[in-house]
């Protein structure tokens, strides 16, 4: 039996036993779950890493959740961690929190864990996570290399661990429409496929200064490079600084580039070219792109273009373009070349797409199930490793060739160069 599956059953067997032993002492109906929710003993216990914006609205959700129950949380900021317990605390608890994300990792009572840790995080907290036996919701990008997206995957699959990707896309009815639509043939053949996702941003020059008491910047940095504390650098602004994430063309771009896949697999087979302009900060401390336009070139002659919304003619979202009509999406919205097309009723010999309706549901329900959600690991990797693919593209200023098989640039050392990077010791993968 899989281990959250063990640590499910063990408390069950455990509550049981406690039960008939202590009778005939009265339990709260809450409890047992007669109030219409779960019992405590049958709930899944998570743990959870960093509790910024995108942390602290999953740790709301799961509180929320009559089938889970948060046991720990953790934080480099002590001051989000207490505040993290007293609001678990308002339904649950004995909730614990952490700074370091090994002490959560160390509980056997934890079945499964939210990442929402800067993205220079996330490939070794999954990994760690996984060695410990414990399911995985990993926000997007899940790496910050293409290097670290392997050894992830390659994990996930070794210890047979339950990763669900945070690329909610996979969850909305009309992003799976669309690709429906594009994948059996009723736009004709698909020969373009246009992605526009928000330009990034330069920052201005911040001050070091000493880190405030209730923060471990040591850990806070973790693999990433040393460098000195800043007022801003630990929230919102770490997305536009390489050393934390490649910036909005990977970590926004992936929702889309991970749409662009799953319409058209093919992009993510076999060999496939890259090129593309960026404009980069002139001064300051982010140094990733804020506007690109690039263009991606699947062996089948099909065209991925990949811009920020500020370059012309790529409004936000997904457009599939074939010789018979087009459908664009974006969050909220569906249209196309002809309003039939969104009435389609598909055929039993259609290829159908996986179906999920709610992220965090599909993630509670394929950890009692054992079965991948709606989006995988690999899903994840592929559509992590395109958008930098297309970053390396504009960072060296001409096209690259990148083979899917090996995860390689072809005769590239250059762009071989930028799969990985170094990790500050002692951390390693």
């Amino acid at each position: 039996m899989k281990k959250a599956n063990s640590n499910i059953s063990r408390r069950s067997f455990l509550a049981g036993t406690a039960a008939a032993i202590a009778l005939p002492t009265l339990i709260p109906g809450s409890v047992l779950g007669k109030d219409g929710g779960t019992a405590a003993s049958d709930r899944i216990a998570t743990g959870h890493i960093g509790l910024g914006g995108r942390g602290s609205g999953h740790l709301g959700g799961f509180i929320a959740r009559s089938d889970a129950q948060p046991v720990a949380v953790c934080d480099p900021y002590k001051s989000r961690c207490d505040k993290a317990v007293a609001r678990v605390s308002q339904k649950h608890k004995g909730c614990k929190g952490y700074q370091d994300y090994r002490e959560l990792l160390a509980r056997d009572d934890v079945d499964a864990v939210v990442i929402a840790s800067p993205e220079n995080w996330h490939a070794l907290q999954s990994i760690h996570a996984a060695q410990k036996g414990k399911d995985i919701y990993c926000e997007k990008a899940i790496s910050l290399t293409v290097a670290e997206g392997r050894a992830m995957v390659k994990a996930v699959r070794r210890y047979g661990r339950v990763l669900q990707v945070g690329t909610q896309q996979r969850s909305d009815a009309r992003f799976r429409l669309a690709c429906q639509l594009a994948r059996n043939g009723y736009l004709g053949k698909v020969h373009t496929v246009k992605v526009g996702v928000p330009g990034g941003r330069a920052l201005p020059i911040m001050p070091a200064k000493d880190a405030p008491a209730d923060l471990d910047y040591k850990i806070w940095l973790g693999p990433a490079p040393w460098s000195p504390y800043t007022d801003k650098k630990c929230s919102f602004n770490w997305y536009f600084m390489q050393d934390y994430c490649a910036g909005w063309i990977q970590s926004w771009g992936v929702h889309h580039c991970d749409i662009a896949l799953w319409g058209l697999p093919q992009l993510g087979k076999g060999l496939i070219k890259a090129s593309g302009t960026a404009t980069f900060p002139k001064e300051g401390p982010a140094n990733t792109s804020i506007t690109w336009n690039t263009k991606l070139t699947a062996a089948d002659g099909t065209v991925m273009t990949f811009c920020s919304n500020k370059e012309a003619g790529h409004p936000q979202g997904v457009r599939f373009e074939g010789d018979k009509g087009w459908v664009h999406v974006r969050r909220g919205a569906i249209k196309a070349s002809s309003p039939a097309l969104l009435q389609t009723v598909f055929t039993t010999s259609d290829e159908k797409l996986y179906v999920s309706t709610n992220h965090h549901n599909n993630f509670f329900d394929c950890i009692r199930t054992r079965r991948d959600p709606a989006a995988a690991i690999e899903a994840g990797h592929r559509a992590t490793a395109i958008s930098l693919v297309a970053d390396t593209a504009t960072r060296l200023r001409r096209e690259v060739k990148f083979d899917w098989d090996k995860e390689k640039f072809i005769n590239d050392k250059a762009a071989d160069k930028m799969l990985a990077r170094p990790m500050t010791a002692p951390w390693r993968i």
